[in-house]
């Protein structure tokens, strides 16, 4: 799926739009404060009280303003319904944004694909500004908040880019951002959720090749062979911590983490976390009883501040963190200068990246029985969708069952798009009961779904038509095909940075004049983040190496009208070359076959088709025996019917020679 900081441009009007096979018809569905009274939706929260609370405890801060981020303390993409502390004081429960609340005013900013779900969700309390830029948020601040006047924010709902961003566009101001500790939306908010204290599990050794004390050690020799002397690490990101114990939680929605934070030093191990959830063997399993280098010392999660403050201040400490995942809060401590060492990513987020023999092998396991319950999926929409009874929502929840049923399942990786038509358009739709379309033949129909197992986490992107497509609808889904098979058959050099290779991506669109808005693909996890940091083709992810997992996920989104998009997964695997080393290629491990009566054969080039026959082979050669193994034989035919090969005779497209170049001179540029 799209990461959700990936923005669209298009489109939040076309998820209101009526189909006249049965979607919910809207009448009034945003709110008006131009009227008098002011109309509100059904769907709109009252928050008068909840900002009457606030205000006062900003009073006793002193504050002539309080900004609210979307995010959490470990800087999660997904956050637990108790972090929801912008969803709680505005009634906006899109996932991106900031709120700010000043005595007399309250203002949500959000990007275009949250506008109009905001317009239906906050009261007239709260202005909506159409922008996500810290820029845009300091001008409004310098215009309401008084010379002299204090900002206050929560710094662990800060990270390092975010307030120094703050900082500079407010440093001639005569304003000044307070940091205040103790948030002040939890004291006002009077039914926040608990933390829900399960017990943590360990992963079983057969899904381990390495322990957590290989681990330990061998983060600690990247330490070690620092030249800037760190005498300890700071993990702040929760799958961090996860990842170096072999621990799993449920703390968040659709991933296995647990609240937690870990201090490494050269001799002692410092976890934080809820520690009544530690069980008896779990405190065995960590060594929790002994002292010594491989003892991992139990602490309260909320002692973290404290214990790092005591720690900087002993003698000759040197703090190591990775500032992309380290909240204000923490940093902000770890004083004089010297104490501190940054790099943009921890070495453990770096590690992780790079999949061992063992993940590797179950993460394509795990793939190969997920794409059993994608085709049943497929194959079920097209005999149910004619008879006119089925909407995105019985879809989505028919891909989940699906998967539900399979080895090692543990839930969805992410909330299913499921989207008809226009609501394809938006790459972050997912359908509720006021939202969704029936499905029709008549319709393009977009299924972005993912799968947690015990081996590992999927992810992948279907798009197809059951009736007859136009030929703009089937040229564009061609398209976008072509650029994921240019991607995934690429050969390049082991350490290729993704954003210097993703315009392979779009080349075939960009040759008709289309485009998409977002990213095009992200790491994938090990039963973790379906969006797993560093790797994947933007900016800021680290270069490509064999063992890494990316998706690829080109796209095309037409508005009011319908969206394309063709994920995989692909894990990045050595290549012989005639004359070069160290050379990678991507080898896809989802395993569904694409909706053949969307594919211009015409289009493809003979490199092309080629790909996308072997592609075929393989499904057939690693899922038929998978779907032999669990009987179901009239899944088998379809899959074995979805994936004959194709004429290769037929394709009169031009080769596409230039993309090793093209590759080739951009890694050179990269080094530059």
């Amino acid at each position: 799926m799209p990461s959700c900081g990936w923005l669209l441009t298009a489109l939040s009007l076309a998820a209101l739009t009526g189909n006249s096979t049965g979607a919910v018809a809207y009448k009034q569905s945003e709110r008006n404060c131009s009227v008098s009274p002011p109309y509100l939706p059904s769907t709109a929260i009252n928050t008068t009280l909840r900002l009457q609370d606030l205000r006062k405890e900003m009073l006793l801060q002193d504050i002539a303003a309080y900004i609210i981020p979307a995010t959490d303390a470990h800087l999660s993409e997904y956050i637990a319904p108790r972090d929801a502390r912008m969803a709680f004081m505005t009634g906006f429960t899109g996932s991106a944004g900031t709120a700010v609340v000043t005595q007399t005013r309250a203002a949500l900013w959000t990007d275009s694909r949250y506008w109009v779900q905001a317009e239906r969700q906050m009261d007239c309390s709260w202005e909506l500004e159409k922008d996500v830029s810290i820029s845009s948020v300091a001008q409004w601040l310098i215009a309401e908040v008084p010379p002299g006047g204090e900002m206050g924010f929560d710094p662990f709902l800060f990270s390092l880019k975010t307030q120094e961003g703050y900082r500079l566009n407010l440093d001639s101001s005569n304003r000044t951002l307070k940091s205040v500790p103790v948030n002040l939306v939890d004291r006002v908010w009077k039914e926040r959720p608990p933390v829900l204290l399960y017990n943590l599990t360990r992963l079983p050794d057969r899904v381990i090749q390495r322990p957590w004390q290989m681990k330990v050690e061998h983060i600690r020799n990247q330490m070690r062979d620092n030249p800037y002397g760190p005498t300890a690490l700071l993990l702040s990101a929760l799958d961090e911590t996860a990842w170096l114990f072999n621990l799993r939680g449920n703390d968040i929605p659709y991933n296995p983490f647990f609240y937690s934070y870990t201090l490494l030093t050269k001799d002692e191990i410092w976890l934080f976390l809820h520690t009544d959830r530690v069980t008896e063997e779990l405190r065995v399993y960590l060594n929790a009883s002994c002292v010594g280098s491989l003892c991992v010392q139990l602490k309260s999660y909320d002692a973290v501040r404290e214990d790092l403050k005591a720690y900087v201040a002993e003698p000759g400490s040197k703090v190591w963190i990775g500032t992309e995942y380290t909240n204000y809060a923490l940093y902000e401590i770890i004083t004089p200068e010297e104490k501190l060492m940054t790099s943009s990513y921890s070495p453990v987020l770096t590690t992780k990246a790079v999949k061992d023999e063992t993940e590797q092998r179950i993460l394509r396991d795990a793939h190969v029985r997920d794409a059993v319950a994608v085709i049943q999926l497929l194959m079920w929409l097209e005999k149910a969708v004619p008879e006119g009874k089925e909407t995105e929502l019985t879809a989505a929840k028919y891909v989940n069952k699906c998967r539900g049923k399979q080895k090692d399942s543990r839930g969805p990786s992410f909330e299913t798009i499921s989207a008809s038509g226009p609501n394809a358009a938006l790459a972050h739709y997912s359908p509720t009961e006021e939202t969704i379309r029936r499905l029709t033949v008549d319709e393009m129909y977009l299924v972005d779904s993912g799968g947690q197992y015990l081996d590992g986490t999927t992810d992948i992107t279907r798009t197809v038509h059951w009736g007859a497509p136009t030929a703009v609808q089937k040229e564009a889904f061609t398209r976008v095909l072509m650029g994921n098979i240019e991607i995934s058959r690429t050969v390049f050099p082991s350490g290729t940075r993704g954003v210097n290779m993703e315009m392979l991506g779009r080349r075939a669109l960009w040759e008709v004049g289309l485009n998409y808005g977002h990213g095009t693909g992200h790491g994938v996890g090990n039963y973790f983040g379906v969006h797993e940091w560093p790797v994947g083709f933007q900016s800021n992810n680290i270069p490509f190496r064999a063992g890494m997992f990316t998706s690829i996920e080109p796209g095309y989104y037409k508005e009011n009208d319908f969206g394309i998009r063709i994920e995989d997964v692909a894990v990045i695997v050595p290549v012989n070359t005639k004359y070069g080393d160290n050379y990678v290629t991507f080898d896809t491990v989802s395993l569904v076959p694409y909706d053949r009566k969307l594919i211009d054969t015409s289009l493809l080039s003979s490199e092309q088709l080629r790909w996308l026959n072997k592609y075929y082979k393989t499904i057939r050669r690693l899922v038929g025996p998978e779907l032999d193994s669990q009987g179901l034989k009239e899944e088998k035919d379809w899959m074995l019917e979805h994936t004959e090969p194709f004429e290769e005779a037929a394709s009169s497209a031009s080769v596409w020679s230039s993309s090793l170049t093209l590759i080739a001179v951009t890694h050179l540029l990269n080094i530059i």
